[in-house]
């Protein structure tokens, strides 16, 4: 699978500190807090302490914020699946690169994951960001798969539910991670995640 094209709306040059990138933030730290349908322009117009005629000359609207957001997350999955695809080496190791590459855009981007995991496909927008989602599953999954049939990994779990399990750990992550949050010092977030998901918690005596 390569990373999944879209069609990018050309980005309109604006006034400083309200550039496309900071009503882009806004828009979504709004939709994330009221949920898409209880966002409007008119709250996002207050939020950023501008006139909304000011937002539109960056964006048509708030369904192409939305879109704008979900890609923001998508994006970065692709980018991470294709590495792991591109990658010269066994399926577990592919599959951990592609979870370390998850974990980080999770990190750099949370409220944008965050945005896309609440997705219910309400929309034609939201539709299509979950067949994003689904093609990204299916990589997973089939990295499970040929890492089951090279012995890396246990035969006894279905692929599928293998790879839901693993990536519903990392995108629950999502409830709780706040940038800084974390002592300094402390192993990186994905090593955590990559002990967990490929060695488990039991100590083996």
């Amino acid at each position: 699978m390569t990373a999944i094209a879209t069609d990018q709306a050309p980005r309109r040059r604006g006034r400083p500190g309200n550039d496309l990138e900071a009503v882009l933030r806004a828009a979504v730290e709004v939709f994330n807090e009221r949920g898409y349908d209880g966002a409007s322009m008119e709250i996002l117009s207050r939020r950023l302490g501008i006139a909304k005629s000011a937002i539109y000359h960056h964006v048509s609207g708030k369904e192409e914020l939305l879109r704008m957001a979900l890609d923001r997350a998508l994006d970065g999955w692709s980018e991470a699946a294709q590495r792991a695809q591109e990658l010269d080496a066994p399926a577990i190791e592919r599959l951990e690169l592609l979870v370390r590459g998850t974990v980080a855009v999770l990190e750099d981007r949370l409220p944008y994951v965050t945005l896309l995991l609440r997705v219910r496909g309400n929309t034609d927008i939201e539709r299509a960001a979950l067949a994003r989602r689904r093609s990204f599953d299916k990589l997973v999954a089939a990295l499970v798969e040929e890492a089951e049939r090279d012995g890396d990994v246990r035969a006894d779990v279905d692929p599928k539910v293998t790879a839901r399990l693993m990536f519903g750990m990392i995108n629950s992550i999502v409830e709780w991670y706040r940038p800084g949050s974390r002592p300094d010092g402390a192993d990186p977030l994905a090593d955590m995640v990559c002990a967990i998901a490929f060695d488990g918690l039991r100590v083996r005596r």
